[in-house]
C-alpha cells in the first residue's frame, strides 16, 4: 500500500491569540509519513508513533514542541549531548532534549527505543499490535500517568491511526510536499516559521466549525467552548460538559494530557462527568489567609475537598494529619487549608 499525492490539499489551521494552534487531525497530516519512514527503518509501528505524538505535544502545542521541537516529552538522561530545554514537569527545571527540527525529534524517538533494552520486549511484538505496544510501552516506564496506554490506545482508535501499520512504502512526491508547497501546509519547525505569512492572504471565519477558502488556504478561529473560571483561591478552571473527554480538554487549552492529569491529581477514570471541575492551572499548595478553614457541608473525602478547593491534595494530608485521602470526614468536621 502507497500513500498517494492528495491533489488540491487543503489544511485548516486555527489561530487564536494571533498564534497558531494545530489539531490532531493537522498534525496526523503533517507527520504520518514521517512516521511511517521511521517504522519502516526502526520496526515501530506508525500508529504509536504518531499517537504519543499527539499525546506527549498536544499536537504540536506545548511550549516544548514550539521551542524546544520535542515531540515526544524524551528527558536529557547522562548520554544526551546535544541542545537542552528547561522545564518543569514531574520535579521543577528537568531537562528536555531539544533538536533543531521537529523531524529530528521523530528520529531520535526511533533511536530512545530501539536503544534501550527496557524496551526490548515490544520490538518481539507485531507491528500491527498496538494494543500491545501501548500497554508494553507503560509497563516500560514511558510514562508515569497510570492511563497512558489507555490513552494511547483512544487515540489511535479515534484517528484509525493503524491504518498507517500496513503500509509497506512511502510515497516520495507526498513525503516532500511541505518542501515543495510550504504555502498549504502548517510548518511546524522552527526552521519553518517564516512560511506562516502565507496566511494573511487567506479567508477567516469565525466560530468552532465553520470555515472559508482562499488559495487553498483555510484559517479557521476557533473560540475556547468552555468558559475560564477562578475559584476562591485563584485556581483556574472550566466546568465539563457533555462530549468532553481529557484529550480535547488539553488540546483546547494547548496542554498535554499529562499535565491536565497532574494539575487535577486524578485516580485511575476513564469518563469525565457533566458538571465535575477541571483544573487547567496547578492546584496551589495551601488556601488563601481568608480561606483558612474549610468546614463539611456533606459527608465526604480528603480527596474532594482538594479538588474543590483547588489545593495539593499532599499538601492537606500534611496539614491535617491524614493518611488515607479516601477516608470519609464526617459532615460538620472542620478542615484546616493552610
Amino acid at each position: 500500500m502507497k500513500i498517494l499525492l492528495l491533489t488540491g490539499f487543503l489544511l485548516t489551521t486555527s489561530i487564536i491569540f494571533g498564534e497558531t494552534k494545530y489539531s490532531s487531525e493537522q498534525y496526523i497530516d503533517m507527520w504520518k509519513n514521517t512516521a511511517i519512514a521511521q517504522m519502516l527503518s526502526h520496526k515501530i509501528p506508525a500508529s504509536i508513533t504518531l499517537a504519543q505524538g499527539i499525546l506527549e505535544s498536544a499536537n504540536g502545542n506545548s511550549k516544548l514542541a514550539k521551542e524546544a521541537n520535542n515531540h515526544f516529552g524524551i528527558k536529557c538522561h547522562k548520554a544526551w549531548s546535544g541542545a537542552t530545554f528547561i522545564q518543569d514537569d514531574d520535579t521543577k527545571n528537568e531537562c528536555f532534549r531539544s533538536y533543531v527540527s521537529a523531524a529530528d525529534s521523530y528520529t531520535d524517538h526511533s533511536l530512545f527505543l530501539s536503544g534501550r533494552g527496557r524496551y526490548a520486549g515490544l520490538f518481539e511484538l507485531k507491528l500491527t499490535d498496538y494494543k500491545g505496544w501501548a500497554r508494553g510501552l507503560k509497563s516500560a516506564g514511558y510514562a508515569t500517568n497510570p492511563k497512558y496506554a489507555h490513552l494511547l490506545i483512544e487515540i489511535i482508535e479515534r484517528f484509525h491511526l493503524n491504518q498507517y501499520d500496513k503500509y509497506t512504502s512511502v510515497d516520495e512526491k507526498d513525503h516532500h510536499l511541505r518542501k515543495k508547497h510550504p504555502s498549504k501546509i502548517a510548518v511546524m519547525e522552527d526552521a519553518d516559521k517564516k512560511h506562516n505569512n502565507t496566511h494573511e492572504n487567506a479567508n477567516v471565519v469565525k466560530g468552532d466549525e465553520q470555515q472559508a477558502t482562499a488559495n487553498n488556504n483555510t484559517i479557521v478561529i476557533r473560540q475556547n467552548s468552555h468558559r475560564i473560571n477562578t475559584n476562591k483561591n485563584k485556581v483556574k478552571f472550566i466546568v465539563v460538559k457533555e462530549g468532553d473527554t481529557y484529550l480535547r480538554i488539553a488540546n483546547e487549552f494547548e496542554m498535554t494530557i499529562n499535565q491536565l492529569y497532574k494539575y487535577n491529581e486524578f485516580i485511575k477514570k476513564d469518563v469525565l462527568e457533566v458538571g465535575e471541575i477541571v483544573y487547567i492551572a496547578p492546584k496551589k499548595g495551601r488556601a488563601l489567609r481568608m480561606n483558612e478553614m474549610y468546614t463539611c457541608q456533606r459527608d465526604l473525602s480528603l480527596r474532594e475537598i482538594a479538588h474543590e478547593e483547588g489545593i495539593r491534595l499532599n499538601n492537606l494530608m500534611k496539614i491535617n494529619l491524614i493518611s488515607n485521602p479516601e477516608e470519609i470526614i464526617n459532615k460538620g468536621t472542620k478542615v484546616t487549608l493552610r
